[in-house]
């Protein structure tokens, strides 16, 4: 495809942006559109997928028909086979009478799945008929119907690792994966940050009828470098913010600083963002994880001032214990918690009891008030073995109590949709609360 016809299609669905990976991604959409091939679009939240299915529905024969968009992790797992295939009167509680489905609306035309990967194994298996042989079946009825849909698919997690764990049915994946279409990150287009900036800053000022802002040279360097674990969506948000809140025109290095998330040499975007794998982390799992971990170190640390109270030997003490003092600037560990005066000789492990007592002892003691009997120690051990899914279901029990057991609201309170807490309810297998 000619450049002067990608930039045609990027000027009629409003995409900004040179980078190559970009220009490719539209390329494949443009060549697939004609056919009736399924397409599966994979790409990080906030990279616009949904841009890709309506150049694909817009260039296709079916343009004249229906084209619908469907988010399956927002549709709870209870009534999803009801919204795409539609029900019978009577199929269910409340279900006074019969409805189409978004497959029976959509005959003719294109239905866009999101978040593919959160819809149950069970609506799996009637989306494969449908992909298969253009057949499916209301809820509550026997009758078989047809219907000439084309489904584009897409997802934000890796499906094969989804495949590999029984989350996603291997069958499914190849059939929606005809043509894959990948769309690259913010991060992987740093070159066009500062074009999608000047769009949103531009968008801002015309709908508000302010003067648009912009960037110092230092600003502009930085805002390139940041990585954007939200994408083009963040970024957006960001540059709106900015557009909104600063009185001053022109946005330097250190008023860009205070709207930009400090990024962790860890690299939690790029964790949290691999929801395919193995361990499957959220954000509360990361959270909890670091709390026990801090927790963990903190008994640690007390048993150690235990140890030291009684013995007076804090040398053999501090060796036993090297990994609680990672990070303390390659410092000498005992210099680091008691004093360069208060350090031994290096070739003695072993601190004479004369040269530590009194005031040493009375001055950590002053601070550890809190301190209790190796008992109670050893007591906040056996708490440290709780699980992550221990203290997970006892927040969903709690917040159903809280709730008189409607799921609707004890999600909302979790921070969690409907369906994640309907799945992790089975999971526990949790009673009602009384």
């Amino acid at each position: 495809m000619r450049q002067d016809e990608i930039q045609s299609i990027k000027q009629r669905f409003g995409i900004i942006g040179n980078s190559a990976k970009l220009n490719y991604a539209i390329h494949v959409a443009a060549q697939v559109a004609p056919t009736e091939m399924n397409v599966l679009i994979m790409g990080e939240s906030g990279t616009g997928k949904e841009s890709f299915s309506k150049i694909i529905h817009s260039l296709s024969p079916r343009k004249h028909g229906q084209f619908i968009a469907i988010n399956c992790g927002a549709i709870p797992e209870g009534t999803i086979d009801s919204e795409l295939f539609g029900h019978e009167k009577g199929a269910f509680t409340d279900a006074r009478e019969a409805r189409k489905g978004f497959f029976e609306v959509t005959d003719g035309g294109t239905i866009f799945l999101d978040e593919i990967g959160e819809m149950p194994l069970g609506t799996q298996s009637r989306l494969l008929r449908v992909l298969e042989n253009g057949e499916f079946i209301r809820v509550g009825s026997n009758k078989v119907q047809k219907t000439s849909v084309r489904v584009v698919a897409a997802t934000n997690v890796d499906l094969l690792k989804a495949v590999e764990q029984k989350k996603f049915r291997e069958d499914l994946y190849f059939r929606l994966s005809t043509v894959p279409i990948s769309v690259p990150a913010l991060r992987e287009r740093d070159s066009d940050i500062l074009l999608l900036f000047r769009k949103f800053a531009s968008d801002f000022a015309e709908e508000y009828r302010v003067k648009p802002i912009k960037l110092s040279e230092d600003a502009s360097q930085a805002l390139g470098k940041y990585r954007f674990p939200g994408n083009i969506r963040q970024l957006k948000n960001l540059t709106q913010q900015m557009s909104l809140l600063e009185m001053e025109q022109e946005i330097n290095v250190e008023t860009l600083a205070k709207y930009i998330p400090a990024e962790s040499t860890g690299g939690p975007p790029a964790l949290l963002g691999n929801r395919g794998g193995q361990d499957d982390f959220s954000e509360r799992d990361l959270l909890y994880k670091i709390l026990f971990d801090m927790r963990k170190d903190v008994t640690e640390l007390k048993k150690l001032v235990f140890e030291l109270l009684n013995s007076g030997n804090y040398g053999s003490v501090i060796s036993d214990h090297k990994d609680l003092f990672n990070g303390i600037n390659d410092e000498n560990p005992a210099e680091a918690i008691f004093g360069q005066d208060r350090l031994l000789p290096s070739d003695t492990s072993v601190v004479d009891s004369s040269n530590f007592q009194d005031n040493s002892v009375i001055e950590i003691a002053d601070h550890l008030d809190d301190l209790e009997d190796t008992q109670d120690i050893q007591h906040e051990e056996e708490n440290d073995s709780l699980s992550l899914e221990e203290q997970e279901k006892e927040l969903i029990i709690k917040a159903l109590k809280k709730n008189k057991n409607k799921r609707k609201y004890a999600a909302r309170d979790l921070g969690i949709s409907e369906r994640t807490l309907y799945r992790k309810i089975k999971q526990y297998e949790i009673e009602k609360q009384k």
